[in-house]
């Protein structure tokens, strides 16, 4: 990451707070690193106490606030704000995953749950800190808002309605000084991600597509987080920045 890290100001985010949700694995915890490296207090929220316990004890994570949050509960949001004397980014990076029983319906709300209506909670609640400092809100989708498949059916609606929720929610808050962007991953690998990168023929296929001719890292995503949640992005919001390596402009045939 320190190529990344050494792209921006070494203060850019000194006397900045960042709320990380989904922030102690995978992205969201690459994301929190990220902040945390240029200066900002990042609270980083997550359900697994052991993940949690985890990267409280690793002195990498130096500046990181770690706290357990399930984005269903909207009174614990409300009361974990609450805490904050400032709010000057939200990164909505909670996401479950379910393919096993894509019709069965409690599975299905459980996700869109997590995925779309927790971001939502969060927005709502951090909404009165962020118009006081002028902060934005940043959202990660999917490309599965792009594609189509016979098993995501939850993740796919739920991100695809978080990434129509971006759009609205700028226009919404946009008048207040209050951005609102998205992030679209690739394929980045992450343990959410693992049963495709760690089978040999899917991987293949999906470095063959990818223009830059291999798997994303969480890394990767870092530097568009850190620029779109940057006064370089003042003039930024609504939009949806595809970070996948060229993979959805690829045919897969070459």
């Amino acid at each position: 990451m320190k190529p990344i890290i050494d792209s921006f100001c070494t203060d850019l985010f000194v006397g900045k707070t960042i709320l990380v949700s989904g922030g102690s694995s995978g992205i969201g915890l690459a994301l929190a690193r990220g902040f945390a490296a240029l200066g900002g207090h990042v609270v980083a929220t997550g359900t697994s106490e052991v993940k949690l316990k985890a990267n409280r004890e690793d002195r990498t994570n130096q500046g990181i606030e770690f706290i357990r949050l399930d984005v269903r509960d909207g009174v614990a949001i409300a009361e974990q704000v609450s805490k904050l004397e400032r709010l000057d980014v939200l990164i909505n990076a909670a996401g479950i995953l379910s393919v096993d029983a894509p019709f069965d319906e409690s599975a299905y709300l459980d996700v869109v749950d997590v995925n779309l209506h927790g971001a939502l909670r969060l927005a709502i609640a951090g909404h009165p800190l962020l118009r006081q400092s002028g902060g934005s809100i940043l959202n990660i989708v999917s490309m599965a808002c792009f594609t189509g498949g016979p098993v995501m059916l939850a993740y796919t609606a739920s991100k695809s309605a978080l990434k129509g929720l971006t759009h609205t929610l700028a226009h919404r808050f946009g008048r207040e000084g209050v951005r609102v962007n998205a992030i679209v991953p690739g394929f980045h690998k992450t343990d959410m991600s693992a049963p495709v990168w760690s089978d040999p023929v899917t991987s293949e296929r999906v470095i063959r597509r990818t223009a830059v001719g291999r798997w994303g890292e969480v890394d990767d995503l870092v530097g568009p987080a850190l620029f779109l949640s940057s006064p370089a992005a003042a003039y930024v919001t609504g939009e949806t920045v595809i970070v996948d390596g060229g993979w959805l402009s690829g045919s897969g045939l070459g």
